[in-house]
């Protein structure tokens, strides 16, 4: 195996998280019974201020799914530590009227002020607030040092938690792999990656295990690092349910203008597939080729699946992927919704998968696959910084084994997540 692939311990570490869905899927049938006491949890975050990441995140542990005061997680806020409190603020007052003691460094949280380490678990907040830029045009969050000094805490007072990293690790490829490895070295339950891989999808679309795709087309909108994540992470959600599993990327290349609708016209990507992908977040697809600074990430996984998503800022209104599966006669579309109400629900079920992870000490689904996304958005922005040149990509080599963990069920909440 190459120096760079995961090796066979990590790849069995996380393929263990296989044996996580049926415990997820089972907790969130339980929860409804008041007698699971609910776990604690540290909450290390950038900044908080209404509808930031960390009040979506948090604010449903204090104030209910909804953040209206009904029933929420089995899970208590033990802590926080807010690295970045400015104008807009809600942070500290939310904390003031919980009773949740702030801190002002990661290792007082963790230890809610004692000398041992009480929590269940952490999540990590690495979005929002000022911080600088790279010339790849990523926001560089603080995520690597949040994790490191968490682990530097779990070293010095001999425990480890769960860890959940909000989005994509790194940002930077050498950060995210640093995560991970700092991860598994420590044996640390760990979990990251976008809110919208457990939205409710319109029309409702899941993958069989082990299906044979022949194409897949992902459309994604807005900034290339934000939401190309997204979008990326989206895509692998669905992509990874192949047969084989998942064995990583083999290059990645990143086109803009004219050179993306010319991998179309050369019938390198299936049309039929792009078309299907489009119509899900496009109200007039004609006007496709007017976007603004298209942007096509284009990627080859090991096993040869073609990967692409089309980043279409001014003409998509969302995120979506279109399949094609061996044995259907027209690929099938979904969107992943992003609807606010009843306050951003997406959040709701990423915190069931928290709160899954807390309890059972086993991730809901792969960290690997959050690692893979992050790492083909990384290879592309390169790729697109050294004029759209293909990358072969050895480190993304990143073999991990995909679980059938669930996801919104409706589009209106009509059941509580609780209920999935």
């Amino acid at each position: 195996m190459e120096p760079n692939c995961l090796d066979r311990r990590n790849w069995l570490i996380g393929s263990a998280a296989a044996t996580a869905s049926a415990g997820f899927a089972r907790f969130a049938q339980s929860e409804s019974n008041p007698s699971i006491e609910p776990k604690s949890v540290a909450a290390i975050v950038t900044t908080y201020f209404k509808g930031s990441h960390a009040d979506v995140l948090l604010g449903k542990i204090l104030e209910g799914w909804k953040q209206d005061g009904g029933q929420g997680p089995a899970l208590k806020l033990a802590s926080i530590y807010i690295e970045q409190v400015g104008d807009r603020d809600i942070g500290l007052g939310t904390a003031k009227k919980h009773n949740v003691p702030v801190f002002d460094t990661i290792e007082k949280a963790l230890t809610v002020g004692s000398d041992h380490i009480p929590v269940d678990g952490v999540i990590s907040i690495g979005e929002h607030g000022n911080y600088p830029t790279s010339d790849l045009g990523q926001v560089l969050y603080p995520r690597r040092r949040f994790l490191e000094e968490i682990t530097d805490a779990f070293k010095k007072y001999d425990r480890v938690v769960p860890v959940f990293n909000d989005k994509h690790l790194g940002p930077q490829w050498v950060d995210a792999k640093w995560m991970y490895d700092r991860a598994m070295e420590l044996k640390v339950p760990f979990m990251a990656g976008s809110s919208l891989v457990m939205t409710y999808r319109d029309p409702d679309l899941t993958l069989p295990m082990h299906c044979e795709i022949e194409a897949a087309v992902g459309i994604g909108y807005s900034h290339l690092d934000i939401y190309g994540f997204h979008s990326l992470d989206c895509f692998q959600c669905l992509v990874e349910r192949r047969r084989g599993a998942e064995t990583g990327v083999k290059w990645v290349q990143c086109l803009q203008g004219d050179a993306v609708w010319k991998v179309l016209d050369d019938g390198l990507i299936s049309k039929e597939t792009f078309d299907v992908a489009l119509a899900q977040v496009c109200d007039n697809p004609d006007l496709a080729r007017s976007a603004k600074d298209p942007t096509l990430f284009l990627f080859q996984y090991a096993d040869g699946l073609l990967g692409a998503v089309f980043m279409l800022p001014g003409i998509a209104n969302g995120i979506s992927v279109a399949t094609k599966r061996a044995g259907e006669r027209t690929p099938r579309g979904t969107r992943f919704e992003e609807r606010t109400e009843p306050y951003y629900p997406h959040f709701a079920y990423l915190l069931k998968g928290i709160e899954s992870m807390c309890h059972t000490g086993r991730p809901s689904y792969p960290v690997e696959r959050t690692l893979l996304s992050g790492g083909i958005l990384d290879r592309a922005l390169t790729s697109l910084s050294q004029k759209q040149v293909k990358l072969e990509t050895p480190e993304l080599a990143i073999r991990y084994q995909p679980v059938d963990y669930p996801h919104a069920p409706n589009p209106n909440l009509e059941a509580p997540p609780e209920d999935h």
